[in-house]
């Protein structure tokens, strides 16, 4: 499937802003499941733009505006081509015990992802070292996408993974931080993913950037699981990069001097050909 993705924002100031200084992560990433064809970053005003790959192999511009300004407009344009791929075979829990020293980072704590006891919480049987990753791994999706509820305006970037677990709403980076925190918690490497999605009017989360997970199969690799849409993360996701959280991935993060207190516009569009 090809892609065309464009994504805005926008910051408007009531007094005047400079030495804007902004870390944007919007690049999608060239791996199996996909390649980019193209990428622009178009800033407004004008702007020095440098770049460099981040921790986890993630583009990262960095995007300094030195002059006074009320208006910030930061504009990504890229195409991709996603590619079909094979889905794992059976593959039991014990296998996973050589890869979780390899994997550590995507096991620990984080910020987001807090240690606790995240099965029992969300009401997840712990699975037997004989049953099948994979479709553990869907039937979860599949609970999470049933048990919570997808709202807008419950929850922000900053909300606690204890806040969702109570009320149960909340948008893709609750979902997938929840389930995080439950796969953590059972041993199974699991990474966030942020990126685009192509709905077609099907699938919530395509308003802005997406988020999903990505599962550490034995013998395959990583595979992404939605628990927002309960669905396998394949040709209609286009993948920015992935970390331990949202904090590793954020889309467009910074600060700037003066300025007051500004307004945030952000607008996605994904436009696909089968």
């Amino acid at each position: 499937m090809r892609c065309e993705i464009l994504h805005t924002t926008e910051y408007h100031y009531p007094k005047p802003a400079w030495d804007s200084f902004n870390q944007v992560r919007l690049h999608p990433s060239n791996e199996t499941r996909q390649s980019v064809r193209s990428f622009h970053l178009n800033v407004t005003p004008d702007a020095e733009i440098t770049s460099h790959k981040d921790y986890f192999g993630a583009i990262v511009h960095h995007v300094h505006v030195h002059d006074h300004h009320r208006h910030l407009r930061i504009e990504a344009q890229a195409i991709v081509d996603t590619h079909p791929v094979t889905l794992p075979a059976f593959t039991p829990f014990s296998e996973l015990r050589p890869e979780r020293g390899r994997n550590s980072e995507f096991l620990v704590p984080s910020p987001r992802v807090p240690s606790g006891q995240w099965p029992e919480l969300f009401g997840v049987l712990r699975p037997g070292p004989g049953d099948d990753l994979p479709t553990f791994l869907m039937d979860l999706t599949t609970y999470l996408r049933r048990r919570f509820t997808y709202d807008t305006q419950a929850t922000d970037v900053r909300t606690p993974l204890a806040e969702f677990a109570r009320t149960g709403h909340g948008v893709c980076q609750d979902f997938t931080h929840a389930m995080l925190g439950i796969t953590r918690q059972l041993g199974i490497p699991a990474r966030y993913v942020s990126g685009y999605l192509y709905s077609g009017g099907e699938m919530r989360g395509a308003e802005a950037t997406h988020a999903w997970i990505e599962c550490l199969i034995p013998g395959y690799g990583w595979l992404g699981y939605d628990p927002t849409n309960d669905c396998l993360a394949l040709e209609k996701h286009i993948k920015i990069g992935h970390g331990r959280e949202y904090s590793d991935v954020s889309p467009v993060r910074g600060t700037y001097f003066g300025g007051g207190q500004g307004k945030l516009d952000v607008a996605v569009h994904v436009y696909a050909d089968q």
